[in-house]
This record gives C-alpha cells, structure tokens and sequence, in this order.
C-alpha cells in the first residue's frame, strides 16, 4: 500500500489564506480615513471582515490551493459565518444577474462548438490569415477586438473562445500547454478588455460612469464623444498586446506549413450550411442585435441585457439545438469563479470597505503634480477592477478623485477616461473579468501564470494611459487641466 503524497506547497498556502484571514479579522480596529474636505470614514468591523475574505480569497485563487470555484463557495461561507453579511446577502450575490449573464455567454459559446459555427469561421479566417502562427494570433486578436465594438465582452469571449480552439487543435495534436495557447487564450482575455473601451455597446461599465459623471459635472458624454477619445487607446493595446505576445511568448512553431490547403480542404468537407447552424446564427445575432439596440431605443433601456440574452439559452433547448446532456457539461467551475469574485465585489463595497481604501490611496496625491494624481487615479482604478466590479471600481473612485481634482487643477474629463480605460483591462486576475475566466478553461495556462503575464500587461497599460494623458488626448482637444 502506497502512502499518500503530501502537497507542502499546497498546504502552505492553505494556511497562508487563513493565517492572513485571521490577523486582519481579528486587528485591532484601524484609523478612519479622511477625504480632503475633513469628511471621515470609518472602517466598520464588517468592513475589516471584507478585506480579510478578500485576502484569504486572493491567495487560494492565485496558487490555486483548490479548485477556484470552491474557493468562491468559500468567500460566501467566511462572510456568513464571521456575520460579515447574512447568508442571503452573501449567497444571492451568486445568482446575481452578472453570474447568469456570464452563464448564457458560455452557452452561446458552447452553441457555436456544438452546431459547426465555429469551425467553419475558423477554417475561412486561417485561409485568409495564412501559415504563420504571428498573423494567425494577430487576426484573432483583431477579430475580437472588432466584436467588442458592437457586443459585450463577455459575449465575444464565449463567441471566440470556440474558435480558438478549433485554431489551437490544428496548430497542436494534444491540448496540453504551449506558449503559442497561452498567448492565443490569454491574448483573447487582454483584448476583449482593450476592446471593450472603444464603444459604449463593448460593456455596461461605459454607460453607468458616463451617467455617474453627469450627476456629479453635469456635463454629458455622448457615444460618439467617446468612441473618439477611446478608439486610438483601444486599438493602440491591441496592437501593443499582439507585440507583447510575439515578445513573451513566442509560439513554438514560425508558421504550420499546408495550413491554407488543409483549412480550405476542411471547409469545403463542411459543406452547406446546416439547420442547426442558421438557427444558431438567427437567435445568436438576432439577440445581439437587441441588446446593441438598448443603447438607442428607449423602449428597450428597461429591459435588463441578462433576460434577452438568457432567452437565447432557452430557445436552444427548444429547437433542440442543445440536450440536457450539453446542460450537464456546463464549466460550472468557471461560473462559480464568476459568482464568488462578485460577492467579494459586492461585499467590498456594501461594507464601504473598498471606500476606505479609496480614500486613504487618493488622498496620498492630494498635494502631488497633476499628471500624478491622473495616474494615481487610473492606477487605483486598474488594481481594484482586479478584485471587485470595474463599476463599482469606478463608482468609490471618481468622488474622491473629483473633489480632489479642481484643488490641482486637473479637469474632470481627463479622471473619468483614465479611469475608464484601466477599468476595461484587468490583467492581473481570473476574477477581474469574464473573459478572463472562459480563457482559462482552455486549461492552457494557470492562474499563477496569468498573474505573471498580467504585470508587465498593466504595466504597459499604465505607459499607453500615461502618453494619452500627457499627448494623446491635449491633441485630440480633451481639457486636461483646468485654465487658470
């Protein structure tokens, strides 16, 4: 009888999390934070228990002690039973309507698998891409970018992520890791971030800062206002993520020599297209169409994107495009991922945890040169979209960093686009986004890995947000700093 081998390692970083649970919960209670008008914030016992679930959260997620999603299990655990939050508010946080819209995404994705779509796109991309992996990595890239201009992120996540594995299956017989998979998946998360800032169709964080800005400015950001400051950033990263790639992670492989034949020979074996792919494209296009229509007609603002596109998910199973036994194979890791990050989210913010912080970080900068405390911004922002919602991210943010804004100088324009672009891209974490978390079920990289690819990818946003701030947009006629 062979012994059990014992993971060290593992159980290292098991107690870590709890050990760093424990001494934040159980501190002695922490100073107030003070914005620059004297107003105080005080840090509630609840507010310390979020910060400590959060800690014990980040580590078991980063050197993945078990599972992530039952890490996120654990994150709605600790707050019930250290009365962080009551089991309601911390479990329902798990069916929030954010968690089902990452679900439905992954069923279109599976859809596209299941029905051909995806292959078919596949095999007429690379016969126009041609052979080498760096012009097959750049098209992907920019393919996505281009369908974040007119759908959610997540939703091109799910639409992509099946194409890149019918990509990947012909550049590799085994699905085991490679350094041109990592860059393909984790390059497709980046992206569909990088993308999302473009349009106020690539995600609902756009259009909930640009009404929390006319609240506090009174002045209004109009879609095409924008799409023109961020555009040139948008495709600037992607391009930048593409070199980044070819630098870090070099694919194995120059070029798959007969890819062009090979992928011709395949589409044309595919034949016409069948039932269950037109279908597929109807619904799948026809709820894209309206969920991009929310932002024009107002009729259909009242109507929450979760419920059209889940009506996508239901008619499906009703023209038996799916069975029950697709229900069955759902990546439900990856869902619960997503639903344990936003009840940490939720948690950080309710118990204006994530405020305190906000406040004790911008209120450091409150004397620095303007230039810096943009970047402050920005850069607290990118961090903190990391752990909890980009809106929310923004929303504790933005009322700080405008009341400490007219005392330097610096116009309000300037601190809700920074802060924009870094809440589209967390680079640093599964759960900063959903499509970081679909790219990791292509089982091509770990999350310790993603971390390490995500600091020199911030650290290269942070260079594109400074030359926006300090070239880019006085340029382009963005007001930077108030006249004197």
């Amino acid at each position: 009888m062979t012994g059990v081998k014992i993971d060290i390692k593992r159980i290292i970083f098991i107690l870590l999390g709890l050990t760093l649970f424990f001494i934040v919960y159980y501190a002695p209670p922490w100073p107030d934070a003070i914005d620059p008008a004297g107003k105080h914030f005080p840090l509630s016992t609840q507010g310390k228990g979020a910060i400590a679930v959060f800690l014990l959260a980040s580590t078991w997620w980063i050197f993945e002690v078990v599972p992530i999603g039952v890490t996120s299990i654990m994150i709605g655990v600790m707050q019930t039973l250290f009365l962080i939050r009551t089991a309601e508010e911390s479990f329902k946080d798990f069916m929030d309507p954010s968690v089902l819209f990452i679900f439905a995404s992954v069923v279109i994705g599976m859809v596209f698998t299941r029905t051909g779509l995806t292959r078919r796109i596949a095999y007429k991309m690379l016969t126009i891409v041609g052979e080498k992996t760096s012009m097959i990595m750049l098209g992907c890239f920019v393919l996505t970018g281009a369908l974040t201009l007119i759908m959610a992120h997540t939703a091109v996540a799910a639409t992509i992520y099946p194409l890149l594995i019918s990509i990947y299956a012909l550049y590799s017989e085994d699905d085991q890791p490679s350094k041109f998979g990592k860059a393909l998946f984790i390059g497709m998360a980046y992206v569909c971030g990088a993308g999302s800032i473009i349009t106020l169709l690539g995600a609902a964080r756009g259009a909930v800062a640009i009404g929390f800005f006319k609240d506090m400015c009174g002045k209004e950001i109009g879609f095409f206002e924008l799409s023109y400051y961020m555009l040139p950033i948008g495709a600037l990263m992607i391009i930048l993520l593409w070199v980044f790639f070819m630098i870090f992670c070099k694919p194995e492989k120059s070029e798959i020599p007969g890819l062009r034949e090979k992928a011709k020979k395949l589409s044309a074996d595919l034949g016409p297209l069948t039932r269950n792919e037109i279908l597929a494209s109807i619904i799948i296009f026809s709820c894209i169409l309206v969920l991009a229509l929310r932002s024009f007609i107002p009729a259909l603002k009242p109507i929450d994107k979760t419920a059209i596109i889940l009506v996508s998910t239901i008619l499906f199973f009703i023209v038996n495009i799916l069975t029950i036994d697709d229900l069955e194979a759902i990546p439900w890791n990856i869902i619960l991922l997503f639903a344990g990050a936003m009840s940490i989210g939720f948690c950080l913010w309710k118990t204006k945890a994530a405020e305190w912080m906000a406040v004790n970080w911008l209120v450091m900068f409150q004397s620095a040169p303007s230039f810096v405390f943009i970047m402050s911004i920005a850069f607290f922002v990118m961090i903190m979209t990391n752990f909890i919602m980009n809106v929310a991210a923004i929303a504790i943010s933005l009322p700080v960093a405008l009341v400490i804004a007219p005392y330097l100088g610096v116009a309000p324009d300037v601190i809700l686009y920074a802060s924009l672009v870094t809440a589209g891209m967390p680079f640093l974490l599964l759960i900063g986004a959903a499509p970081n978390a679909i790219a990791y079920n292509s089982k091509q990289f770990t999350t310790g890995e993603f971390l390490m690819f995500g600091i020199p990818a911030s650290v290269l946003l942070m260079v594109v947000v400074a030359f926006a701030v300090k070239i880019l947009w006085p340029l382009m006629g963005m007001p930077v700093l108030i006249p004197k």
